[in-house]
């Protein structure tokens, strides 16, 4: 096969959701699907868990864990691409960045090895937006910090000048006219 012609086929654009999108967190950590991971490397899921299964020792459990009932249910559910798995007999495979560059390894197709490129580009790029996410939570509760002082100053600020924004009292009226002191 030419290299253009095999470069074409592992097209990460030709795919019609893009890698982020098929990154999910379960259990807390970044994860892809096997269905997801298999149809990216170009093979059959069946063929993926082979591969996996063969190789079991490459694949600790920071790589890879089974979905639990649970888990596949709200997989499914969340995820309108993976409904085919509804009504699969085993309970899929999450794979994390390293058991889905790990899955390209031991798949040693030319697909896999050209995709598993992009999938570790994909999971950079979400840990980039992790990161610049949190930095700017950081900074909006900094600059709430700030307004929140500034807002106290500003309070008391206020309450001291209050007592000088009052009108001054008026002097008592005199009344016009002749009185005597002891008869009004």
């Amino acid at each position: 096969m030419p290299h253009d012609a095999m470069r074409e086929e592992a097209d990460p654009m030709k795919h019609s959701k893009p890698l982020e999108s098929l990154i999910l967190t379960i259990r807390g950590h970044k994860v892809m699907v096997d269905a997801d991971l298999a149809s990216l490397y170009g093979v059959e899921t069946r063929t993926l868990n082979q591969a996996v299964k063969r190789n079991a020792n490459r694949f600790p459990k920071d790589f890879m864990f089974r979905l639990t009932s649970g888990e596949k249910s709200e997989v499914i559910t969340n995820c309108d691409h993976l409904r085919r798995l509804k009504f699969a007999k085993s309970l899929p495979f999450a794979f994390t960045e390293h058991g889905a560059i790990m899955a390209a390894t031991v798949l040693n197709s030319p697909q896999a090895v050209t995709m598993s490129v992009f999938v570790v580009r994909a999971f950079v790029r979400m840990r980039e937006h992790l990161a610049a996410n949190a930095a700017i939570l950081k900074r909006l509760a900094e600059i709430d910090t700030s307004l929140l002082q500034h807002d106290a100053a500003l309070r008391d600020i206020y309450r001291k000048l209050l007592p000088l924004l009052q009108p001054p009292p008026e002097p008592p009226r005199r009344r016009i006219g002749f009185h005597s002191k002891g008869k009004p």
